[in-house]
This record gives C-alpha cells, sequence and structure tokens, in this order.
C-alpha cells in the first residue's frame, strides 16, 4: 500500500553521535547502511554494535566457526569503513540463539552509557515477518526488544544495573531512537546519494552474498518499495521516537554554547522515569 507523499527527514544538527545496534555483521548494511553513510558524510560520529560476529552463517559441513566468526568480523569492519563508521563494538553473543536476556540489556545499556549517542537506530522487535516470503530472524527480535529495554529504561535510570557506575558508566538520555523498519514507519530518510555506498558496503560480506551480482538491483528494488508513495526514489523507513525538545537545547545550546543537559519531554501527569 503506497503511502502519502511526504519530505524526507533531515536529521537535527545537535544530533552528532549515532549508535547503530544489530545482531548480525550484515544487518546494518541491508537495513539502515544508506542513512548511516548519509550521517557520516556529514560529519557526525557513527558507531556499530554487533550482538553476534554471525558465527551461525554457514551450512557447510565442519566449517570452522572460529574462523567464520573472525572472517565476518573482517568483513564488517571493511564495510564501517565504506559507510565512514568510527568505531564497531562486537559483543561475540553466540549467533542463531540470542535472547532479550538481562545481560544483553546490560551490555547494550553498558554500549550506551560508554558511547554517549544522540540517536540509537535498531529493529523492530514485534515484526515476526515481511511480506509474504520472509520470516524474520528470533536473532532480529531478541536484539531489538533488548535495544529498546536499554535505551529506556536502562541506560537513562542511575540504580539500573548499579554495577556499571563502577566502570564509570554514568546515565545517559537517548534524545531519538529510529526503529528500522518499523510498522508502520513515519520517518523517510532519502538514501539517493548514499545507495551506492549501501551496496558497495553490503558486498564487502563476501562470506554472505557472493560475488554480489544482485545486490545493486535488489537493493534499488526495495530501496524504492519501501518508500512508495512518498516521492522518495529511494529511501530508508523507520519509526522514530522523541525524548528532548529541540527548541529547547537550540536556546541552551545559544546560551551556553555547548550542549548541556538534555530537556526532556514532559506531559501532564508523565513521571520523570516509569516503572
Amino acid at each position: 500500500m503506497p503511502y502519502e507523499p511526504r519530505q524526507p527527514h533531515e536529521l537535527h544538527p545537535l544530533l552528532q553521535k549515532i549508535l547503530c545496534i544489530a545482531a548480525h555483521p550484515d544487518d546494518i548494511e541491508f537495513s539502515m547502511a544508506g542513512t548511516v553513510a548519509q550521517w557520516a558524510r556529514q560529519g557526525r560520529e557513527v558507531v556499530f554494535a554487533l550482538v553476534t560476529s554471525g558465527n551461525a552463517g554457514a551450512n557447510e559441513p565442519n566449517t570452522n566457526l572460529s574462523e567464520l566468526a573472525e572472517r565476518r568480523e573482517r568483513e564488517c569492519w571493511d564495510s564501517g569503513k565504506i559507510l565512514g563508521a568510527k568505531d564497531i563494538a562486537f559483543l561475540r553473543y553466540r549467533d542463531g540463539v540470542v535472547e532479550p536476556t538481562l545481560d544483553l540489556r546490560r551490555d547494550l545499556t553498558r554500549l550506551i552509557r560508554k558511547h554517549k549517542p544522540d540517536v540509537v537506530v535498531c529493529g523492530d522487535p514485534m515484526q515476526r515477518w515481511y511480506g509474504n516470503d520472509y520470516l524474520n530472524h528470533p536473532d532480529h527480535r531478541a536484539v531489538a526488544s533488548a535495544a529498546l529495554d536499554a535505551v529506556f529504561p536502562s541506560a537513562e535510570t542511575r540504580y539500573i544495573f548499579p554495577e556499571l557506575l563502577h566502570e564509570g558508566c554514568e546515565p545517559h538520555k537517548v534524545r531519538e531512537l529510529f526503529i528500522n523498519f518499523g510498522s508502520p514507519p513515519d520517518t523517510w530518510v532519502d538514501i539517493g546519494e548514499t545507495i551506492d555506498l549501501k551496496c558497495a558496503a553490503l558486498k564487502a560480506h563476501i562470506s554472505q552474498i557472493g560475488d554480489g551480482q544482485w545486490i545493486d538491483k535488489q537493493m534499488r528494488e526495495w530501496a524504492k518499495q519501501e518508500g512508495d508513495g512518498t516521492g522518495i526514489e529511494y529511501s530508508e523507513s523507520y519509526r522514530r521516537m522523541i525524548f528532548w525538545e529541540p527548541k529547547e537545547a537550540e536556546a541552551m545550546d545559544q546560551k551556553t554554547h555547548e550542549t548541556g543537559e538534555v530537556p526532556t519531554l514532559s506531559h501532564e501527569g508523565e513521571a520523570a522515569h516509569v516503572r
């Protein structure tokens, strides 16, 4: 079903640090790489967090899983360089059997507090399938669920995972959350200028896509479908959550010449922390 025409989203200039959370080494490239490349080209700091190293990504008998994981991590670094990622964190959970455990939420909370992103990008834990030919991988859903719980309440609440305080990981509030393939989407990013980088980055994952001859055509078809009816030729879509007041932050920035505490959304009857 086509969407209504709309303007492509432009990230606010105060949002300079982005953390992209995914399950496997090629997930970012398939889903949000055009957006990532655009933000990196604008001079923003982009960090990838990969929960697994993809060592279940083979069906050949007698595969050396340690060697496969090392290869996939190298491919991820090659891809990250193409997209402009500043750093990549590998949590090295076992591929294929990830669950949204407290341990995973703690590890993602640690990364958020360490890197202090203005924006977190992750998947949609509610999506069990897409269309009628793809069942969403359970690792995708598990990582997305843990990521949302890490963004709120864990990252910003001091006494959730108090052991992180002893590591110097002070609470941090994320300003915006972009849920990739969020249903229904409400935000589209124009990737017309970066879709070639998206394709090139995906081709770096040779262990998964081979010679990649199908990549350029397929990625363009998907990017067109994702923005069908919006008037954007090639796009990536998101469900966007907003946890700050940009106008208040702009005023603070002009007054102090630096970004201070993040003004949060305030609604009547809403507590500072919902438990």
